[in-house]
């Protein structure tokens, strides 16, 4: 779960990780009454969306003249935010962080993430942090240092120091970074975080270090743990048809296909999209309706992958071990029974593979049904059926 950046401060202060001062401001608050209160000092408007590349969109202004900071938030509350990373569509801005101006001599990138190959905490970092990291990362990996921290020995003293002699830090501001690091690492492990980013990390003209800006990403598996931790979730930084799956207990991702995919565990969905792209079909979506799903839950599932309009073919894959294959066709005919009552004309093809258990009982439950459901036997097959309906839709 990605969280806004004035949240992670929020825990960033927690920790005792130097930031600097700062207001929140929401769309239902009084904007002139709080920008009257807080007009004696130049302030930086940042626009809270769950994308990167906020500065060059737009959504990072500098106000120096006190008359114009009201102006400024409201423009900003009012902005669907588009950034390399949003899409076209963009984000809605409901939030902005104002943050006292300071000083910047150097700007340097940190990050703390899972590494699944070693099975660690990963460290990284550049002396050549900001905007433009990217840019480094791509044209000169050479500039970016990794550390492994070990789960059982944690964060040790010498790796502290290797990290601020390859950022070329000052003595005095490699014991601040100590005291960061120290810190940073404590958070990432109390909250499950699965990255912790600060980019950038500053310099000030004093020498000393301040997180201008702040990344986390919290691992959904562990959030029954954080109960606060739930709250900062915001519905609206996501799409919303993934959003109402999430309500429902469906793991769906919104690709950019045409083509959607109903199937039972994280393993076979793969290999579902996988074959599509394969046999030159492009998939709509991700959606695995879990192992154990019920004939509620597929009817669910069905209802939203058929709401999306760019969906031309639907690909039902279903392995029937705990779940049972004719409650997922079941599942099927009462979603287009209830599209049905509430006037909804389904006409989109439905490619079925029914395999395990009870699938002779759902390939009856569906036979002469519907005009728009065709049964297939085989895997390949099914995938080049659901290709070829799409082109021909």
């Amino acid at each position: 779960m990605n969280i806004h950046e004035y949240q992670a401060k929020a825990l960033f202060g927690d920790y005792g990780i130097p930031i600097l001062s700062s207001r929140v401001i929401k769309q239902d608050d009084d904007v002139q009454s709080i920008c009257e209160t807080i007009k004696d000092q130049a302030w930086i408007v940042k626009a809270q969306v769950h994308a990167g590349g906020r500065g060059k969109a737009g959504g990072v202004v500098i106000v120096r003249d006190a008359g114009q900071l009201d102006s400024t938030v409201t423009s900003m509350l009012e902005k669907t935010l588009v950034t390399k990373q949003t899409g076209e569509q963009g984000l809605p801005v409901n939030t902005v962080l104002l943050e006292e101006l300071t000083s910047i001599t150097r700007e340097i990138y940190l990050a703390m993430l899972i590494d699944r190959g070693s099975k660690q905490v990963a460290i990284i970092t550049s002396a050549e942090g900001g905007m433009d990291i990217e840019h480094v990362a791509e044209h000169a990996s050479e500039k970016i240092f990794t550390h492994f921290i070990h789960p059982a020995a944690g964060l040790q003293p010498n790796q502290i120091r290797d990290i601020g002699y390859a950022l070329q830090l000052e003595k005095s501001q490699i014991k601040q970074l100590a005291t960061i690091l120290q810190s940073l690492y404590q958070l990432f492990v109390d909250c499950d975080c699965s990255l912790v980013e600060i980019n950038p990390l500053i310099v000030n003209a004093e020498g000393g270090l301040i997180a201008l800006d702040a990344k986390i990403n919290l691992d959904d598996n562990a959030l029954y743990r954080h109960q606060k931790l739930q709250e900062f979730y915001d519905v609206s930084q996501q799409n919303q048809v993934e959003a109402t799956a999430k309500k429902l207990g469906l793991n769906y991702i919104k690709l950019d296909g045409n083509i959607g995919c109903i199937v039972n565990g994280a393993g076979l969905a793969m290999a579902t999209m996988d074959l599509v792209k394969h046999h030159g079909g492009e998939p709509a979506n991700f959606l695995d309706v879990g192992g154990g799903t019920s004939q509620e839950k597929v009817a669910e599932a069905f209802k939203l992958v058929s709401s999306d309009k760019s969906v031309q073919s639907i690909f039902v894959n279903i392995f029937g071990g705990i779940v049972r294959c004719n409650l997922i066709a079941q599942g099927i005919l009462d979603a287009q029974k209830e599209m049905g009552e509430n006037e909804i004309t389904l006409n989109t093809p439905i490619v079925v593979l029914l395999q395990g258990t009870n699938a002779e009982e759902g390939k009856k439950l569906l036979e002469d049904k519907s005009s728009n459901i065709i049964p297939v036997d085989d895997f390949a097959d099914g995938a080049k059926q659901a290709i070829a309906l799409a082109i021909s839709a």
